[in-house]
């Protein structure tokens, strides 16, 4: 059993060659390398589309009723960092929604998103193919918010 996960490839290491055994070819070696780069630069690719998804999100709100700014969302690209700043990005994406669908008058749930996005947060550290599920379904729930806000007219002021 592979106690190791998504981080196999990364701990793949050729036998140690026996003395008097002949040195396997250079590429033997390299195998896994151009596989763990096709699998980061999928992850990397998704990350940025994510991102765009909650800026156009957080852009949709009105600069009143946003709790971050929506270039803020970036930061979840720096690793280890982004570990506490999911968090952070899940709690304001929620004060944001909520404050511009009170603001126009949408009846939705009081936080948006909130409790999908904070068990996708402990969920990706806790258990990755569960997180991963949790983070599809916020990303496409944060993306139909911003769809409503899109298509509901916009506020007038008196």
């Amino acid at each position: 059993m592979n106690l190791l996960g998504p981080y196999a490839l990364l701990a793949m290491a050729p036998p140690p060659v026996q003395p008097g055994q002949a040195q396997p070819p250079l590429w033997v070696n390299l195998v896994p390398l151009p596989l763990f780069a096709i699998v980061v630069s999928i992850m990397l690719v998704t990350t940025v589309f994510y991102c765009l998804s909650l800026q156009k999100a957080l852009n949709r709100c009105s600069p009143e009723c946003r709790a971050m700014n929506p270039g803020m969302v970036w930061l979840l690209l720096i690793p280890l960092f982004n570990i506490v700043w999911q968090f952070i990005v899940v709690l304001n994406m929620a004060k944001s929604l909520a404050a511009e669908f009170r603001k126009r008058g949408i009846a939705e749930d009081p936080n948006p998103g909130q409790t999908l996005g904070l068990v996708m947060c402990i969920a990706n550290l806790v258990c990755g193919p569960v997180g991963l599920i949790c983070w599809i379904i916020y990303w496409v729930k944060i993306t139909g918010y911003s769809s409503m806000i899109a298509s509901a007219s916009p506020v007038t002021a008196v």
